[in-house]
């Protein structure tokens, strides 16, 4: 580890993998599985958002929620990080609002000891890790020294039911469960997550949007964690992540199961109305996955999005999870 004050040299890319056309284009007739406008974010929790209000300079659409609110809440990440490794955070987005496609190919990787990838694409768009990036990370992984993390978000009211009854039924219930006015009925992001994992042979479902429990100062309630297994030292004195209203339930499935460690789980409000989740018996959801030690040269972890996000509480504790990973031994 660097000594204090001597920046690490680690260097970081920040890959947003979505694609910021078809967001910003998605139509707003439909209010399902797509980003607010930014428009209708200032309304809804005015005055919150009133510096974006200038609408001469400031797109008011989706895109503007992109730029103005979506990666900025990542800014602070960035920030610390370039702080401590002497090296700007490169960010870079999967398509660029100007359609630039960038794909997470050898090229991009080569100049990074730690991916960050946030899966914030709507499935709606349909995102997906190609052959040649699923063999780039690969190789990426087959140093020691390299970390990835793969970060989808929330999959709310997406239910499989074909009655349409039930299914409204199921997305009433995981609504008022979260208890966030800016989620419509149905909304999930992923996907590019979801089948760049499968490629990599470490299947994970990122499934509801589930309600984390807070301290009766509305701080994070403590994780549960398995430090034991926690080979890179990256929760030394974190006790946190974040009490954003809505955070998935981390599944691993098939080959997951087996390649997979849960290093962290999150409490669930019990405050929180019902949801099918909690209805089966569950009190907490896996919230941080790591790879097993035989599986990769490297480590990959999978998380939420929001745990690289400054917006939604906890960071404290977040900032010591981000100094841990830039500041991390080196390991040949």
């Amino acid at each position: 580890m660097s000594g204090a004050g001597t920046p690490s040299g680690r260097k970081v890319l920040l890959y947003f993998a979505w694609n910021h056309p078809d967001e910003a284009q998605a139509p707003l007739f439909s209010i399902e599985d797509r980003f607010p406008a930014l428009f209708e974010l200032r309304r809804l929790f005015y005055p919150r958002y009133e510096a974006l209000a200038a609408s001469n300079r400031i797109d008011q659409g989706i895109s503007g929620f992109l730029d103005h609110v979506q990666k900025e809440n990542f800014a602070e990440f960035a920030e610390q990080c370039s702080t401590l490794s002497g090296n700007p955070v490169a960010r870079i987005e999967r398509v660029s609002r100007g359609g630039q496609l960038t794909l997470l190919d050898t090229q991009l990787t080569s100049q990074a000891d730690t991916l960050v990838v946030i899966s914030f694409d709507s499935v709606r768009t349909r995102q997906a890790a190609t052959v040649a990036e699923i063999a780039a990370v690969r190789e990426f992984l087959a140093v020691p020294d390299h970390l990835v993390f793969v970060c989808p978000h929330h999959d709310i009211g997406n239910s499989p039911d074909p009655d349409p009854a039930r299914r409204t039924q199921r997305q009433e219930l995981e609504y008022l469960h979260h208890g966030d006015i800016a989620i419509p009925p149905r909304q999930a992001f992923g996907h590019f997550a979801t089948t760049l994992l499968a490629g990599l042979g470490l299947p994970v479902e990122n499934r509801h949007g589930l309600r984390p429990a807070v301290e009766a100062d509305g701080t994070p309630s403590p994780l549960e964690l398995d430090r034991e297994r926690d080979e890179l030292s990256l929760l030394r004195g974190v006790d946190t992540f974040n009490a954003h209203p809505h955070l998935p339930h981390l599944a691993r499935i098939g080959e997951g199961l087996r390649r997979m460690d849960v290093l962290a789980r999150q409490k669930i409000d019990p405050s929180a109305p019902p949801h099918p989740f909690t209805g089966a018996g569950h009190a907490t959801f896996d919230a941080l996955l790591q790879s097993t030690p035989a599986t990769f040269a490297g480590k990959v972890l999978v998380c939420d999005t929001t745990i690289f996000s400054s917006r939604a509480g906890g960071l404290d504790s977040l900032r010591k999870f981000w100094s841990n990973i830039v500041l991390r031994p080196r390991r040949d």
